[in-house]
């Protein structure tokens, strides 16, 4: 079993203020604002990430639309739509972790939290297209 890293377990927990934002059609500032002593119980990577998939929220979105097939945002489990928002975030907005490790986490919060057994390998596909998306935006500048 493979130990979990602090940077994880913060992806995870903001995984879980996400989720409840998008299953409660809450702000995830309200979110937080209503856990007693949220912010002393929580790290500032758990928050940046949170608060930065709500205020990219549109564009994030966007992305996922431009490279999935078939399939509406409301089709993708709640679950499995977070955890893409926040890899997305990662990899647009973080420009200090790597793109690679963003989509590596997300495959790996997504084989222990996500719907079933092909999440990974959706998340994995979807982030892959945003990958090379990003990378020929980068060519292309």
């Amino acid at each position: 079993m493979t130990k979990t890293t602090k940077r994880r377990r913060s992806r995870i927990k903001a995984l879980i203020l996400l989720y409840q934002s998008d299953l409660l059609k809450k702000n995830v500032e309200k979110i937080i604002s209503s856990e007693m002593d949220f912010k002393k119980h929580t790290d500032e990577f758990t928050i940046k990430l949170v608060l930065g998939v709500e205020k990219n929220k549109n564009e994030i979105d966007n992305q996922i639309r431009s490279v999935v097939e078939n399939w509406t945002l409301d089709r993708i489990s709640i679950i499995d739509r977070n955890i893409l928002r926040m890899a997305i975030y990662e990899m647009l907005f973080e420009e200090e972790i790597p793109l690679k490790v963003s989509i590596d986490e997300a495959i790996e919060i997504a084989k222990i939290l996500g719907q079933k057994d092909e999440t990974p390998k959706f998340v994995n596909g979807i982030l892959g297209k945003i990958l090379i998306n990003i990378e020929n935006n980068k060519k292309n500048k």
